[in-house]
């Protein structure tokens, strides 16, 4: 059996590429080469050190601050106002806005009156006043007119302090006139001195005719006995003396306080006011505990038939007050006002620097607006804008700083996320 081999015939040599063909290749290598070096040159230190895009930003969502409204006890007669200490704009006022007889409510204005001519410091007694025959004749004419008197003896001397403590705490009329007239010298001296003090204090529907009050001319509307006693309560030597239940004096004895509501519902002061025939009334101050505040209240209530209607009416107005005094947190330290995530998933937010707490009336209107900077990168602790609340017609800033740092995420992502890179 014999085989048929079959020859393979040999390949044709390669034909060496045409010069043509070589410039082609040649400048296809050179071309990729050129867009290898392009590449580093520009897209590398584009992608390294480009600035990164801005972090998606958003403001968080603050609850309603707004509290409830207010209703006050108000009483059914004469006249009442009340307003309170640092707050300029609270003034609320009901009943009759004519002038009522303010009785010994008067003894405030004397004393305020006799320190603008006479100042005393806080801790200080000043002068000794000696007692005349002319003083023991005002023991006598007062108690003529059924007016409150301590005694005044003859030689005897006491301070101008101790004349205050007993005209506003006793209520004494003998010790309020001699007080006045030693100030100014006479009666008429005193009421042009008065007239002059309570317009320079915008209390023009106020009239004074005598330093005691038992003359019923002596005269205020609610509104201004409010602005009398925010000066009352702002004088130190005025302030203490008010809140003072009894004090003992050699030359007097024993004087008790005439407000009953001294010491009770917050009470501090200030005067009561009382005419035969014509009624009671109480200008007060009250110090009410408010989250981790304390707000003063002013208030005055005029016209009471008498003291069994002026006390429970004065209680439920001042309860009612002090009820409609809210704190709110307007921020805690830590609370998110703003939050950031940046293109590569890292987050941080704008926090509260501090916790910031108010106190206001009623339903005074409460708003915040939050000014959170754009950022790219930032530091923990770094300032990150304000939060400014406004409450009513006052404004609190907090401040705001970064939660946590937001670090660049380094050359491998940069490489990578070309379109997470800004301009």
């Amino acid at each position: 059996m014999s085989e048929t081999l079959t020859e393979i015939p040999a390949r044709a040599p390669a034909r060496p590429p045409s010069r043509r063909q070589q410039y082609r290749r040649r400048r296809i290598a050179v071309g990729a080469a050129a867009l290898v070096v392009l590449a580093l040159v520009f897209y590398l230190p584009f992608s390294l050190l480009a600035p990164l895009s801005v972090a998606q930003r958003t403001v968080a969502a603050q609850p309603s601050l707004r509290a409830a409204a207010a209703q006050p006890a108000w009483p059914g007669f004469g006249a009442s106002a009340f307003g309170a200490v640092g707050y300029p704009e609270l003034l609320s006022v009901t009943g009759t806005s004519d002038a009522l007889p303010m009785a010994s409510i008067t003894k405030i204005i004397t004393a305020l009156v006799v320190l603008e001519a006479k100042p005393l410091t806080t801790g200080s007694d000043g002068p000794e006043v000696a007692f005349s025959a002319s003083d023991r004749a005002l023991y006598s004419k007062y108690l003529a007119l059924r007016g409150t008197v301590k005694p005044m003896p003859a030689g005897a001397s006491i301070s101008e302090l101790e004349m205050l403590q007993v005209t506003l705490i006793a209520s004494a009329n003998n010790y309020a006139e001699a007080v006045a007239d030693w100030a100014y010298g006479t009666e008429a001296a005193y009421v042009a001195a008065t007239k002059t003090w309570l317009t320079a204090h915008g209390m023009t529907n106020t009239t004074v005719v005598e330093p005691t009050g038992i003359n019923p001319a002596n005269t205020s509307t609610a509104t201004d006995l409010v602005t009398l006693g925010r000066l009352a309560m702002a004088d130190p030597v005025i302030s203490d003396i008010v809140d003072t239940p009894t004090l003992t004096l050699p030359e007097v004895g024993t004087i008790t306080d005439t407000n009953q509501l001294l010491g009770s519902e917050g009470v501090v002061g200030i005067k009561t006011g009382t005419l035969e025939n014509i009624g009671s009334s109480l200008l007060f101050a009250s110090r009410q505990k408010v989250g981790s505040s304390t707000v003063t209240i002013i208030g005055v209530v005029l016209g009471a038939a008498d003291h069994d209607t002026l006390y429970p009416a004065v209680t439920s107005l001042l309860r009612s007050i002090a009820s409609g005094f809210h704190e709110i947190t307007l921020a805690t330290k830590g609370q998110e006002f703003a939050g950031y995530r940046t293109s590569w998933s890292a987050r941080t937010s704008a926090v509260a620097t501090r916790t910031a707490k108010v106190v206001v009336w009623s339903n005074t209107p409460v708003s915040s607006v939050v000014s959170a900077p754009d950022i790219r990168l930032a530091a923990r602790g770094e300032e990150a804008g304000e939060a400014v609340f406004t409450v009513g017609k006052n404004t609190i800033t907090v401040p705001l700083a970064f939660s946590a740092t937001t670090e660049d995420p380094g050359a491998g992502w940069r490489l990578l996320h070309p379109f997470g890179l800004g301009s």
